[in-house]
């Protein structure tokens, strides 16, 4: 059986030295390489072509480059774009560009389907089929560069990481494909233009802080009551409010961040008085902000946008209690390419 030729972007630049040092070459072109792979995000080992052509055949006969390909982009009626991105495997994924007048910014994804359980999103109804590689979420980066470039006239300002999947659960390829985006090596983007939005995994959050990741944080809740949140979001029954609070001061306590609160309100689950109250007192240990984002319906009708008046009410209580609140309106929907929506309906 012929072996499989290894996917040249899981070495090191060191590594890559070293094959082409015990390939009777010179160390350097491993920098080349390097740099064809990474920077100028090469597709093909023949298009790299300041290496000469017996150097190219040889790195054909031991590597592949698995780079991704975009399957389908649809284009939403407010300018968002969303890319169908097939996976070396014929797996798909989903990523979104998001234009502003000021700022273009991306959504990744960092998972084939999800891990966690979350009702209201469209994402979760699909098994975890497995984590990407740190190339896979790098290469989304790259084509949605791309098309801001082309679209837009400017280049990619900001990542967050609220496509497919739980950023935490893949924590070791995420944080490799951060440090190549943020590489001057790589993409050269500040750590501070990319957020980790997280449902809450406590034990990761505070590794992210013994790590002393520059990046910044966001947490999923969408209930500060955990008999709510937990018959919305079942993991929180494993994964408490109170351990993820714990967790969050530990963060706040390492890292001085501030800490961003993504919060939708539905009719009839969380938009009481009572529930604006909790999530005020969840809030108060660290400076944070709550981004209330307007929901985005998956079909079955089970979750409702809240009312005006309870958004108001949200608004002005937390404002109030001297928390940052803005209220986010979503993108993309026409396309469904929206927060809740990425499930690879095209």
């Amino acid at each position: 059986m012929k072996a499989q030729k290894k996917d040249i972007r899981a070495l090191t630049k060191e590594q890559l030295r070293d094959f082409f040092v015990s390939n009777g070459d010179k160390a350097f072109r491993g920098n080349q390489v390097y740099e064809w792979l990474w920077q100028k995000a090469a597709h093909s080992f023949e298009g790299m072509t300041n290496l000469s052509k017996e150097t190219r055949d040889m790195l054909e006969a031991n590597f592949v480059i698995n780079h991704i390909k975009v399957d389908l982009m649809q284009r939403s009626s407010d300018g968002t774009i969303k890319n169908a991105v097939r996976l070396h495997d014929d797996l798909v994924v989903e990523s979104v560009l998001i234009p502003t007048k000021t700022r273009t910014t991306a959504c990744v994804s960092s998972q084939v389907g999800c891990s966690l359980d979350c009702r209201f999103c469209a994402t979760s109804r699909l098994k975890r089929m497995r984590n990407l590689n740190p190339d896979e979420i790098y290469d989304q980066v790259v084509a949605i560069d791309n098309e801001s470039r082309l679209y837009f006239d400017k280049p990619l300002s900001n990542i967050v990481f609220m496509g497919m999947g739980e950023p935490l659960m893949n924590y070791n390829n995420v944080l490799k494909a951060i440090d190549k985006i943020t590489s001057p090596e790589g993409l050269g983007m500040s750590p501070k233009r990319i957020t980790v939005s997280t449902s809450g995994v406590p034990k990761m959050i505070r590794k992210m802080a013994d790590d002393e990741v520059k990046f910044k944080l966001a947490v999923s809740l969408h209930s500060a009551i955990d008999e709510i949140r937990t018959s919305i979001m079942p993991f929180n029954a494993t994964f408490t409010l109170a351990d993820l609070r714990e967790a969050l001061e530990y963060w706040y306590s390492k890292t001085k961040s501030r800490i961003t609160y993504e919060y939708v309100v539905w009719e009839g689950i969380n938009d009481s008085q009572s529930d604006v109250d909790a999530l005020v007192s969840f809030c108060k240990f660290a400076p944070s902000k709550v981004n209330l984002i307007e929901y985005n319906p998956i079909d079955d009708g089970e979750f409702q946008q809240a009312s005006n008046s309870a958004i108001d009410m949200y608004v002005n209580t937390l404002e109030r209690n001297g928390i940052v609140v803005t209220v986010r309106r979503s993108r993309g929907k026409d396309i469904d390419a929206a927060c809740g929506q990425l499930a690879n309906k095209q």
